[in-house]
């Protein structure tokens, strides 16, 4: 160990006991990875780049807005936005914010439409694979896809949208379709066999899948 290293505990200690804490990594403007951010305390305003996985506005008739996702390798999270940015699903875009809590769904709110900014193509985006159960908080932000058999049909849920239960065996998951979406649910009758790709979302204590686009619902 060198003389520099051994003094490095020394200089820390003495900080501290002056009162003065070690400072730390500035999260607004040097951008950290979506996963790091969503384990820091609501109300901490941090930079994150990503790409995204859905379109500008896809989930306003729900989530009051014209917000979208985005994800990186390490995890995927909603920027929530007033103004349509006409965002669309690969755009690679950077991100300021503040944490916010909507309804159960950990969001990121930027405070003017300067601050998120699209920087090109980023890599396409596959959805995670994954049982029904297993769709909950470890997976929230992320774009995600399940199959299993319709338990309960499409019903009402305007104006904000319509929903409709599958369960692959494991535990019966709910896929809410906002208005926006276009997805005509005729024919999704209990029983049939689908598959689902969409945003893992929550809302009060459940967790959902949002589709984006009518392909994103294909019947077996």
């Amino acid at each position: 160990m060198s003389p520099w290293q051994r003094t490095i505990p020394v200089l820390l200690l003495a900080l501290v006991s002056a009162g003065v804490a070690p400072a730390r990594a500035d999260t607004s403007h040097h951008p950290v990875t979506i996963a790091r951010a969503r384990t820091l305390p609501l109300g901490t305003v941090v930079t994150v780049e990503g790409t995204a996985t859905t379109p500008s506005g896809a989930f306003e008739s729900s989530f009051f807005d014209k917000g979208f996702a985005i994800q990186d390798r390490s995890a995927g999270i909603y920027v929530s936005v007033a103004t349509d940015l006409r965002v669309t699903p690969r755009a690679r875009v950077r991100a300021t914010g503040t944490l916010r809590d909507s309804s159960g769904l950990r969001v990121l709110v930027p405070d003017t439409p300067a601050a998120v900014r699209v920087r090109g193509t980023g890599p396409a985006v596959p959805p995670k694979r994954l049982a029904t159960a297993a769709v909950n908080e470890t997976t929230e932000g992320l774009l995600v896809r399940v199959t299993a058999t319709i338990t309960r049909a499409p019903e009402s849920d305007l104006p904000y949208g319509h929903k409709f239960f599958v369960d692959d065996g494991s535990g019966e998951l709910t896929i809410f379709v906002n208005t926006q979406t276009g997805i005509d649910l005729t024919g999704l009758a209990v029983g049939r066999r689908v598959g689902v790709t969409g945003f893992s979302s929550q809302y009060d204590t459940h967790y959902e899948i949002d589709p984006r686009f009518p392909a994103d619902i294909t019947v077996r």
